[in-house]
């Protein structure tokens, strides 16, 4: 069999079946030496929000604030708070810090959790050596970042809030809190500290973070732009101009899009991209990351102002005119309402591959849940859409990859994500049936204030789930709340 190699990123293994898993199994070994609570992404990975200050190492742990005066002394300090100081230590100890709930949950059922996925990729399992026989809280290099610079979008999805988007900070500011049991994105709660630094005002956040990047670059192994919406933020193209300008061989570079900003905006973006993916190579790989949870109308209302067959056109003009050093990946934040339409976006992804994935796999996705807020969450969802989610993941057993198959089928791990999913919203099934009823009938309440202020219409879009909804409907009409 011939080995083609597109980069390093790219290449085909000799052996056919990825060790994705395998990677986490002897992570999971490796990390069990130090202790049963050791996780490397909270050292070598940052998701840091410049628009407000907060951070944390991966999306599951609540956010929480960098000093805004150690950051002037050590710009570093966005990522080496001591709060998660603090938390590295409890790990070093064996100790299960509570905002790590996650991934002890998954791994009470016996499963593979992201501590384990995440430790085991490269760009953390590197230090593992260094990061255990340093002291607890010795600063360090993150080699795995995500940032957003500010909050400017042009879309306003169900599940996201005024710190993440203008769109809906401007209609917050216009129509006020939604009427669910506490009142969900009161425009009172975006004040002070927890209000969004517009990009027009000085933002000392973003200013520690250039004047952090001269050290943080040549670390570096991936970095990934969300927002808000990147292709609108004048730092994405000052990060691309950095890199046209200093190649980086190990440089895994990606942005987070909507795919729907207007045509002048999109040219110029993809313009970017295709200097960073052409010889000579500035960088390992280029991933491009699209949000969507559905197909068609069910897309178009979780993410409102979405335009999905203009997205859909985007994806196939990155992937057919930018041909080399780059992948694309779907993030499917898996919440109730992405049930329904999820097998159709699984099969229109298996097309794409079909097209585009040859020598290599351009097509991904990825399936992670959604925790808040709690009325979108898979856990309310009754057993029957369980089962729809069992259903899929047997289709997708019975057109995994083969030899014959190379790149247009689904990977095993693919499977064992989606597994992770199912595990995870039965675990719903053990919550308070009064906490559970709360939420169902906020369910209704946020959505049929959704349909009141931006002209959507639940039970057109999703006349499958009318028993759903008159369920939540009577909950929100008959509760005390």
């Amino acid at each position: 069999m011939t080995v083609t190699k597109q980069n390093k990123g790219d290449s085909v293994d000799e052996n056919f079946k990825s060790d994705f898993l395998t990677d986490a199994e002897r992570a999971q070994q490796k990390l069990d030496t130090v202790s049963p609570s050791f996780c490397l992404a909270k050292w070598k990975q940052l998701s840091l929000h410049l628009t407000t200050g907060m951070n944390n190492s991966c999306y599951h742990p609540p956010l929480h604030r960098a000093d805004a005066d150690a950051i002037k002394l050590n710009p570093s300090a966005l990522h080496n708070t001591d709060y998660k100081k603090q938390q590295r230590k409890l790990m070093l100890e064996g100790t299960r810090p509570p905002e790590c709930s996650y991934c002890w949950a998954m791994e009470d059922n016996n499963k593979l959790s992201d501590r384990h996925y995440r430790s085991g990729e490269p760009w953390a399992m590197k230090d593992f050596e260094t990061i255990k026989n340093a002291p607890w809280d010795q600063d360090v290099t993150p080699s795995y970042v995500e940032v957003d610079f500010n909050s400017a979008c042009n879309l306003s999805c169900s599940y996201c809030s005024p710190q993440y988007s203008s769109s809906w900070m401007k209609e917050t500011k216009r129509e006020g809190a939604w009427p669910t049991s506490t009142p969900h994105n009161d425009p009172s709660h975006f004040t002070g500290e927890r209000r969004p630094i517009p990009a027009r005002e000085h933002n000392p956040y973003v200013e520690a973070f250039w004047k952090w990047w001269p050290t943080l670059y040549p670390e570096l192994e991936h970095f990934r732009m969300t927002g808000g919406e990147p292709l609108m933020d004048k730092n994405t193209y000052r990060v691309f101009d950095h890199v046209l300008m200093n190649p980086s061989p190990k440089l895994h570079l990606s942005t987070t899009s909507n795919f729907s900003v207007e045509e002048k905006l999109w040219q110029r973006y993809k313009g970017y991209v295709t200097m960073l993916c052409e010889k000579p190579y500035k960088l390992e790989h280029f991933m491009q990351y699209v949000s969507l949870d559905g197909m068609f109308e069910p897309a178009e209302y979780m993410r409102h102002g979405l335009d999905f067959n203009l997205l859909w056109d985007r994806v196939n003009q990155f992937l057919n005119d930018i041909p080399e050093r780059n992948s694309l990946t779907f993030i499917i934040t898996m919440n109730n309402l992405s049930v329904t339409s999820l097998q159709n976006l699984f099969v229109a992804i298996l097309g794409l591959r079909q097209i585009y994935s040859n020598t290599y796999q351009r097509v991904w996705f990825d399936t992670p849940v959604l925790r808040t807020p709690i009325w979108q969450s898979l856990q309310l969802l009754p057993e029957s859409y369980v089962h729809e989610l069992e259903v899929i993941k047997t289709w997708m057993q019975e057109n995994l990859e083969t030899e014959a198959t190379r790149f247009k089928g689904f990977k095993d791990y693919e499977v064992a994500r989606l597994d992770r999913d199912i595990a995870w919203m039965r675990d719903g099934q053990k919550l308070d049936s009064e906490y559970i009823n709360r939420n169902k009938a906020d369910f209704y309440r946020f959505f049929n204030e959704h349909d009141r202020r931006r002209g959507t219409d639940f039970l057109r879009t999703f006349p499958e789930m009318s028993t759903w909804w008159e369920e939540c409907k009577y909950l929100a009409n008959n509760s005390q709340s």
